[in-house]
């Protein structure tokens, strides 16, 4: 399969609504605390915007509502993976992306035989504290040795001067949160991404 390389993460039903409109053809819904009826109304309202505007959406961490709603892709981290039902969401027809973030993880995650593997941090992020050192180009290169022919999403500090070496490397897609969710004009940051990403379309 092919991903768009410019892939979005947002917490929010409304952050779509927002940027989907700009072109975004990738985009995560990636909610990490709210009650089950919030999280199926924000995963209910973010697939009809995506199908509305002809995107495709990824959700984060809930699988089994992801499936009750009719959506066709997941992904899920490491911890996720180990308590995840892969015959069902196979069995659901929904397509699978994995975190990884070493070696150990890399080899659980191609077990799985996901449709892409995600590799971060690549900078330093702010997004989340993490116990992984930025992991730098030259892995991409190698995790893309590894894991070819799927896609490779890097994610972590990226920003539209550092996707020219993240794409060079070896990357297919590269993952945003915050440069966008924190820019102080998230709309024009996000055609900066669309069209720094799109000689990688």
């Amino acid at each position: 399969m092919k991903l768009d390389p410019f892939y979005l993460i947002v917490d929010s039903a409304t952050w779509i609504e927002r940027l989907a409109p700009l072109g975004v053809k990738l985009v995560q819904l990636r909610i990490k605390a709210m009650d089950e009826p919030g999280l199926r109304a924000e995963i209910r309202k973010s697939k009809a915007l995506c199908v509305q505007h002809k995107s495709q959406l990824i959700v984060n961490d809930h699988w089994r509502l992801a499936i009750e709603e009719g959506c066709d892709f997941v992904h899920l981290g490491q911890e996720d993976l180990q308590t995840a039902d892969l015959s069902r969401i196979r069995a659901a027809g929904v397509r699978l992306g994995l975190s990884t973030h070493d070696h150990v993880e890399l080899e659980t995650a191609m077990f799985a035989e996901p449709e892409y593997v995600a590799l971060g941090p690549i900078y330093p992020t702010i997004l989340k504290k993490m116990k992984w050192a930025p992991q730098g180009l030259e892995r991409i290169s190698e995790w893309k040795r590894r894991v070819a022919p799927i896609p490779l999403v890097a994610i972590g500090g990226l920003n539209p001067d550092r996707l020219d070496g993240v794409f060079e490397a070896g990357a297919n897609s590269a993952a945003v949160v915050t440069d966008i969710t924190l820019s102080s004009d998230p709309e024009a940051r996000t055609r900066e991404w669309i069209e720094k990403t799109d000689r990688w379309r």
